[in-house]
């Protein structure tokens, strides 16, 4: 798992666990244990966040997750670094963490509508069929960096390698950033976690010159 504190966005603490990893949300929790925050912003939808909370945080049994090839495949190159979970068991215990403690975990991604039509705007047809075409070569052979961070970077940097994919992206991520300003508008501390993926492109556009401390 990879935080930084932010010069330019006092009393934020980022955090990017790797997704999946059982041992990322152990990090994180202990993390989050550490620094206190006062509420939670979650790089997710608000859809999401229901849903994790309703079928992996209080309901007395977990569901059954079906997954795409794609996304089992994603498990199996993880694997080697431990024990993998879905859904992401960072976000998971994130919500675990936070219910008993009375601290508020909000969704600061675009809800469902909205990043449909974000990908619509941005995944043109020609984009769609060379995303699935990367997906399935990347499925058939998953990187084998030496350590789960570099993994859950050059998986993303395979299938989403497209113009209008880095475009979706980043709109995802300008949305995530303009939400941060409500989080940290009474001056308590917030963490924020995101995918490991989406680190840099975050910190980049809440701390502009990327100068903040990484840990």
């Amino acid at each position: 798992m990879i935080t930084a504190r932010l010069e330019h966005v006092p009393g934020l603490l980022l955090l990017a666990p790797v997704r999946g990893l059982a041992s990322e949300a152990t990090q994180l929790v202990a993390a989050l244990e550490d620094y206190r925050p006062a509420r939670v912003g979650l790089g997710v939808s608000s859809g999401e966040l229901a849903s994790l909370r309703d079928f992996f945080v209080v309901a007395d049994a977990e569901p059954v997750v079906p997954l795409t090839s794609n996304e089992s495949s994603e498990v199996w190159g993880l694997v080697r670094f431990g024990e993998v979970r879905v859904p992401n068991p960072s976000f998971v215990e994130v919500l675990r963490w936070a219910a008993p403690r009375g601290v508020p975990v909000e969704a600061i991604d675009p809800d469902d509508d909205h990043t449909a039509a974000l990908f619509a705007e941005h995944i043109g047809y020609l984009e769609l069929v060379r995303r699935t075409v990367r997906e399935r070569r990347v499925s058939r052979n998953p990187p084998t960096p030496s350590s789960p961070d570099e993994f859950a970077l050059e998986w993303d940097r395979q299938i989403a390698s497209g113009r209008g994919s880095r475009n979706y992206a980043d709109a995802r991520d300008e949305f995530l950033a303009r939400r941060i300003p409500l989080l940290t508008s009474d001056g308590q501390r917030v963490a924020v976690v995101v995918d490991r993926e989406r680190f840099d492109s975050v910190r980049a556009l809440l701390n502009p010159g990327s100068s903040g401390t990484i840990a």
